[in-house]
Order: C-alpha cells, then sequence, then structure tokens
C-alpha cells in the first residue's frame, strides 16, 4: 500500500512475479478473476509447458493489478 505512484510503479516493474498488485487485495489472484475459468492445478514452476516448445510456451507473462484499496470479500 502506497500513495506514492513512482515507488508504486518501480515496486510492479521491478518485482520478479506472476502477479503484482498496488493497493489492492492479494485475494484477486484467481484464474477466474483474470477470466481464465475455473482452475485446474497450482504449480510453483517457472515453466509450465511439457513437449515440443516454441517461442509461446517459453513466454511467461506478468499480471499487474492496480487499485484504490478494494478487498475481495470471503467466501459465505
Amino acid at each position: 500500500m502506497t500513495k506514492d505512484e513512482a515507488s508504486a510503479e518501480r515496486f510492479l516493474r521491478e518485482v520478479d512475479s506472476a502477479c503484482v498488485f498496488h493497493n489492492v487485495s492479494t485475494r484477486f489472484s484467481d484464474g477466474e478473476e483474470f477470466g481464465f475459468g475455473a482452475e485446474i492445478g497450482i504449480s510453483t514452476d517457472k515453466l509450465h509447458a511439457r513437449g515440443p516448445m516454441a517461442l509461446r510456451e517459453l513466454t511467461s507473462y506478468q499480471y499487474r493489478v492496480r487499485g484504490a484499496g478494494q478487498i475481495k470479500d470471503p467466501l459465505p
């Protein structure tokens, strides 16, 4: 949490993680929140591809989530 936009942008840019958050709950890191549908499994490996690989399989993404203090309600 910070109000300093420059510090937040530097943090978002330099952290080596698949999901980086600024002023929002980390509970938004669910596959459904990103529009990927149900999660089948979770891996902590850097590479998830198996078998023949090309550029698409070797590419990883970083999701930068910005907010204004949003939280995610717990399940009922």
